[in-house]
């Protein structure tokens, strides 16, 4: 299986930095790769700077994959459903697209065309610490998937 984490917009260092590390960690388990879209920063109106967005991403994502789109609509998952989630998607055996919007989120459109919808709950998160999440709870899930001791919440967690 195939992780493809489609994002909106360049990490600061800091960020970068700690996702690198996350990254190198999940590789261990399955092949991943990153790939960031330019933010359109320049659009006239939110709606208009989420559907460049999401033109953007829908050019980058590999043909084929499962697109999940990371969207506070979307579905809260425990560590242990993320993990239950990998797992169907590497029975699956095709690449899984991530999609991670910019500071003003996904294009509904984009949102509403996806498999899954993942939200990482109400809060709200800068899109750069949303990345960092995302790419802790696979390399958690890939962990507890092997039975590994880097998860310390209980067996509902």
């Amino acid at each position: 299986m195939e992780l493809i984490l489609l994002a909106v917009g360049k990490l600061r260092p800091s960020y970068r930095q700690t996702v690198d590390e996350y990254l190198r960690r999940l590789g261990r388990y399955v092949k991943v790769r990153e790939i960031e879209v330019r933010e359109a920063s320049r659009a006239p109106t939110v709606a208009a700077q989420q559907a460049e967005e999401a033109a953007r991403l829908v050019a980058r994502r590999p043909a084929g994959s499962r697109r999940i789109a990371l969207a506070r609509l979307g579905t809260g998952w425990t560590s242990r459903q993320v993990a239950q989630q990998v797992e169907r998607w590497m029975r699956e055996a095709r690449p899984v697209s991530l999609a991670l919007g910019g500071s003003h989120g996904l294009a509904p459109d984009f949102v509403a065309g996806a498999s899954d919808r993942w939200s990482l709950g109400p809060l709200t998160l800068p899109h750069e610490l949303a990345r960092v999440v995302v790419v802790e709870q696979l390399y958690r899930a890939c962990t507890i998937l092997r039975g590994e001791p880097y998860h310390k919440g209980g067996a509902r967690e």
